[in-house]
């Protein structure tokens, strides 16, 4: 299996690529994990994580930058490889982001990436470790966690309008927020996984096991 870990200047893209190895040597699943700008090893990838941190419009500036990079990934998922945004790559699946100006997303997910709002007493980003609500069984991505597992978050804005049957997890912090959404071959986790220790690990080796 070769699993392509997106390089477009944003994300941790060591922490996931160690994070993705070690939930494949966990889970006996033979992964070749690459770091890659270069479209034709996205287009021949079988499986395709794009992590990301930062601001909405620089991340989607930073995909745009690199010639092909974004009509591989597009054409690889609408092929039917498995994809995992992890947040702002998460947040990128969305119709647009609000983040400082208004900036077009894949459009995979309905719904637009736009500021939290959260009580006086709460302060933003969201940072720290959080729980998950989700119904059990609801998608093999949270196979074998359980509700009240806790993820670590980061994050000033979230999705909104977002369609309920693509939400497959939220969290909670001055009221629900998306924190996790699957569409056909494409999900995504508001939350850094490579962070999240073994909460995350499971996330990432059910996604290498994923058939959808």
């Amino acid at each position: 299996m070769k699993v392509a870990v997106i390089d477009y200047g944003s994300g941790n893209l060591a922490s996931a690529s160690r994070a993705l190895a070690v939930a494949a040597e966990r889970g006996g699943i033979a992964a070749t994990v690459t770091i890659t700008a270069d479209p034709e090893t996205v287009a021949r990838a079988d499986r395709i994580v794009l992590p990301g941190q930062g601001a909405f419009a620089d991340c989607a500036r930073g995909l745009a930058a690199i010639p092909g990079l974004r009509d591989a990934i597009v054409q690889a998922t609408d092929a039917g490889a498995p994809f995992l945004g992890i947040c702002v790559g998460m947040q990128l699946m969305a119709e647009r982001g609000l983040e400082h100006c208004v900036t077009e997303g894949f459009g995979w997910i309905r719904g637009e990436i736009a500021g939290m709002e959260v009580p006086a007493d709460l302060r933003l980003p969201q940072m720290g470790w959080n729980e998950l609500r989700f119904v059990p069984g609801a998608h093999p991505l949270l196979a074998g966690l359980v509700p009240g597992d806790h993820a670590y978050f980061v994050h000033s804005y979230a999705l909104a309008h977002g369609a309920p049957e693509q939400t497959i997890a939220t969290t909670d912090y001055g009221g629900p927020v998306v924190a996790m959404v699957a569409a056909g071959n494409r999900a995504g986790t508001q939350f850094h996984v490579e962070k999240s220790q073994e909460v995350g690990l499971r996330i990432l080796g059910n996604f290498l096991r994923w058939m959808p």
